[in-house]
């Protein structure tokens, strides 16, 4: 994916996680509380199967739509 596409998903990851800040559910793997600035990169990999970094720009649709379907549905 090309530096300009790259910002702007890096943006969107930003604001989607400050907005997940407290709001994920509780996991006995995380006694402190989840990290949504993890959160959101890692379910972009376990959909896509790689870094939205390593993705084709014809991906960056897709990101986006995966980013904002974490801000809108915290699990």
């Amino acid at each position: 994916m090309n530096k300009q596409n790259q910002k702007r998903i890096l943006n969107a990851i930003h604001d989607a996680a400050s907005s997940l800040s407290g709001s994920l559910p509780d996991h006995h793997k995380h006694p402190k509380g989840r990290n949504p600035y993890a959160h959101v990169p890692t379910v972009i990999r376990a959909t896509l199967g790689s870094s939205y970094k390593e993705l084709s720009d014809e991906y960056f649709d897709a990101v986006i739509l995966i980013i904002k379907y974490c801000k809108d549905n915290p699990f």
